[in-house]
C-alpha cells in the first residue's frame, strides 16, 4: 500500500512539474521591452516583438507599450488590451491600467491606474473622495 501511495505521489509531482515547465517564460534580455502577440507558428503560440531597447525600468516599458496601444487604436484598431514583456515579467495593459505578472495566466500585481483623463499614475497618487470613488473618472 505504501509503494502505491509513493508511486501515486511521484507521478502527481512529475505531472505538476511538467505543467509548470510548459508555461512560456518572458525573455530575460536586460532593458529590452517586448510586445507579446499571438503566432501559431511559434513555440507556445506567441511571438515576442521588440518595442524598445535600453529601458531602465519596467514602468518605462509599460509607457512604450501604452504608446503602442494608442497607435493601434488611432489606426482603427478596437483592441483595448495589450500584453508585453520586460526582463522575465509580463505586462498587461487594459482600460483600467497596468498590471505585472510572472506568467501569462497567473496572478497579476496592479501597478499603474488610469486617471480621469486616461493617463497612467501610481494608484496611491490618485485622489479619492470620502466614499472611495476616484475624483474625475471618465465614464465607461
Amino acid at each position: 500500500m505504501k509503494s502505491f501511495a509513493l508511486t501515486f505521489l511521484l507521478a502527481g509531482s512529475a505531472l505538476v512539474l511538467s505543467a509548470c515547465q510548459s508555461q512560456p517564460q518572458a525573455p530575460l534580455d536586460e532593458g529590452v521591452c517586448y510586445h507579446v502577440g499571438k503566432d501559431d507558428t511559434q513555440e507556445h503560440g506567441i511571438r515576442y516583438n521588440v518595442v524598445a531597447r535600453d529601458q531602465p525600468q519596467i514602468e518605462f516599458c509599460a509607457a512604450r507599450l501604452e504608446e503602442l496601444r494608442i497607435k493601434f487604436l488611432r489606426m482603427g484598431g478596437s483592441n483595448n488590451e495589450l500584453v508585453g514583456a520586460y526582463q522575465g515579467q509580463y505586462i498587461f495593459i487594459d482600460r483600467f491600467g497596468v498590471k505585472f505578472g510572472k506568467t501569462l495566466d497567473g496572478q497579476r500585481f496592479f501597478a499603474l491606474a488610469r486617471t480621469g483623463d486616461g493617463r497612467l499614475a501610481i494608484p496611491g497618487a490618485i485622489q479619492r473622495q470620502i466614499d472611495g470613488q476616484p475624483i474625475a473618472v471618465a465614464p465607461n
